[in-house]
């Protein structure tokens, strides 16, 4: 086997593949620059549809527009669905093509809290910087005036992750502009439920696995390195989500009649919760780490290959410092993580309160790697509660049963988690897609061996014969899934060019 640092990093900055190089990567530029009004426009009459899966008449809206959308570049499709969100199968047949490359994306987006964003988050606005640096909003630039590549288009899901489409779409354009044709048919599955879980994509695949056969599936979702440099990622943690509810008195009781008697459940639940990690993040609960296999020697190469920038990121962020005990920011996400993503207990500053509450909850997101399953986390999490003394529940305990139990732990595991997932940096498919990419600037491509983030990676795994690499094209600093999310437009341009060369070269021999 060729190793990766030789193969990955230095031999892949010459190809054979010369199409790209040559000349199309100029067109492809110039029809950006031709286009540039026409693609933003079409990007912000998409930002503009509201898209939290919840809302199945608007995610239907999503799935028509986009449909139509598509159906002009000559894919035909169909809307599917599974008792949720709907799903956007759809296919190109390219004359002569033997390989097909399946791409995935989703259009749904996390709720928003539109009274913490800067402007609306359904109506796209462009601005010239962060909020947190201070972005002043740009006026939509009039034809013939053009775009500076770091202003940012600020809605929800501008990053995560209705920019795919978009892009897809311009390199077909241009290319078709450019004349040069694709080398292999092209199929889509969009995903209108991501953020909610994905909970009916195993009956999607089961019910549409003959449509969706190809070559190569592109993950096309997740944010970039933050250096900014092209990325190829091998992996995503999986994900679940389980929310924990100590209880104290029956009735809000005054603290200081009733403190240091009555029990309170925020006490309660700050002190399991400590119980979980350490100081530098790692955890500590028994039994939780036993199925995590270590970071082989390829993976190892393809992290210490990679630009250092936790110390720009702590900069960036305003961290004194890092949990991890001084390890790497992309060694540490390939190892699983508990997350408490929120605590409620109360009232704090303007509305606190002395009192002593009846129940306070904290939801976790659990972060898991490959061996690691859904099945085995809960049961070792629930012997760790009931050794801390809890009894447990999955449903709002009676007066009796909280007579009955000293501790009382409510968990309420959530459905629709991820699996993670995990394939070879160093495969023939990754290594040609590798080729493929340098070959748009003669730079090498960041190899990452897994995202932080989660996706239902695994539903494909099991239901597809076809190697999967994720490809994502967002800006790091993209705020995905809170206030102020945001596209960098030269993360646009550089998707376009980007998804040409893979469409015009996958297809050729080797």
């Amino acid at each position: 086997m060729k190793s990766l640092l030789s193969f990955g990093i230095i031999c892949a900055l010459t190809t054979s593949s010369a199409v790209f190089a040559s000349g199309a990567s100029k067109s492809i530029e110039d029809y950006i620059g031709d286009n540039a009004h026409r693609i933003v426009e079409d990007f912000r009459d998409l930002l503009s549809l509201p898209n939290v899966a919840a809302n199945r008449a608007d995610m239907d809206k999503n799935a028509r527009w986009i449909t139509d959308y598509i159906a002009s570049r000559g894919f035909t499709s169909e809307t599917v669905s599974a008792g949720g969100a709907p799903y956007i199968i759809a296919e190109k047949t390219i004359p002569g093509a033997t390989k097909t490359v399946l791409i995935y994306a989703h259009f749904d987006g996390q709720p928003v809290a539109a009274e913490n964003w800067a402007s609306p988050p359904f109506e796209p606005t462009l601005r010239d910087n962060t909020i947190e640096n201070g972005g002043n909003i740009v006026p939509w630039p009039k034809a013939g005036e053009g775009f500076d590549p770091e202003w940012r288009i600020f809605a929800r899901s501008a990053g995560d992750d209705k920019a795919p489409v978009i892009a897809l779409m311009a390199a077909i354009d241009a290319l078709e502009i450019s004349e040069v044709t694709p080398s292999v048919n092209i199929k889509l599955i969009l995903d209108g439920e991501e953020e909610a879980g994905s909970p009916t994509l195993d009956k999607i695949l089961e019910e549409h696995a003959g449509k969706l056969q190809s070559d190569l599936l592109l993950f096309c979702d997740g944010p970039m390195h933050q250096s900014r440099q092209r990325q190829l990622v091998f992996g995503v943690r999986g994900a679940m989500t389980v929310h924990l509810t100590t209880y104290g008195p029956k009735r809000p009781l005054h603290s200081g009649h009733y403190g240091n008697w009555a029990p309170n459940p925020n006490d309660r639940l700050i002190h399991l919760l400590a119980k979980m990690k350490d100081e530098e993040g790692r955890i500590i609960v028994s039994g939780y780490l036993d199925d995590v296999r270590g970071i082989t020697p390829a993976e190892q190469a393809a992290i210490d290959s990679l630009p250092q920038m936790d110390d720009a990121l702590k900069d960036e962020l305003a961290l004194g410092d890092t949990d991890g005990g001084g390890k790497r920011l992309e060694e540490l996400i390939m190892s699983p993580a508990i997350v408490v993503k929120g605590f409620e207990g109360g009232g704090t500053g303007s509305k606190s309160r002395n009192i002593i509450m009846p129940s306070a909850t904290a939801s976790l997101n659990l972060r898991l790697v490959p061996a690691q399953t859904p099945e085995r986390v809960i049961a070792t999490l629930n012997k760790f509660f009931e050794t801390e003394g809890y009894w447990l529940t999955a449903n709002t305990p009676t007066d009796e049963e909280l007579k009955q139990h000293e501790k009382v732990l409510k968990v309420e595991w959530v459905d629709g988690g991820y699996g993670a997932f995990r394939s070879d940096l160093d495969s023939p498919t990754a290594r040609k897609l590798i080729t493929i990419l340098n070959s748009v600037d003669q730079k090498p491509t960041l190899l990452t061996p897994t995202m932080g983030g989660s996706l239902p990676i695994y539903l494909f795994e099991e239901a597809l014969d076809a190697p999967i690499i994720l490809l994502p094209i967002a800006n790091h600093d993209n705020n995905q899934h809170g206030r102020n999310e945001n596209l960098r437009l030269q993360n646009l341009w550089d998707a376009i060019e980007i998804y040409a060369a893979v469409l015009t070269q996958f297809g050729l021999e080797d």
